[in-house]
């Protein structure tokens, strides 16, 4: 057993008893929910190329996704100070 090698993973050609060839994919097929939308999921690439999925990924983000999470964390936030009995008026006029 070398140090540096990595063992193989034994493959079985299983295939179940009551399976529908017509049907979509192998139901032991584990994919994630958001996996069609992700560029950094899929072949396996150099790590160079996963680097740059990911910044482009960063670079073009989602408006509607960035607001909604503002929007949550500033709720978040308010219970918070609500929470610990922080008195809001000193932001007001008077």
């Amino acid at each position: 057993m070398g140090l540096l090698k990595l063992r193989k993973n034994k493959k079985f050609s299983y295939t179940p008893r009551y399976y529908d060839d017509k049907g979509e994919g192998s139901p032991y097929e584990i994919k994630h929910k958001f996996d069609e939308y992700r560029k950094t999921v899929g072949a396996n690439k150099g790590i160079k190329a996963k680097f740059n999925d990911a910044w482009e990924d960063y670079k073009n983000p989602d408006r509607q996704a960035n607001r909604r999470i503002l929007i949550i964390v500033a709720i978040l936030i308010l219970v918070f100070l609500f929470i610990i009995d922080f008195d809001l008026s000193i932001f007001l006029p008077k």
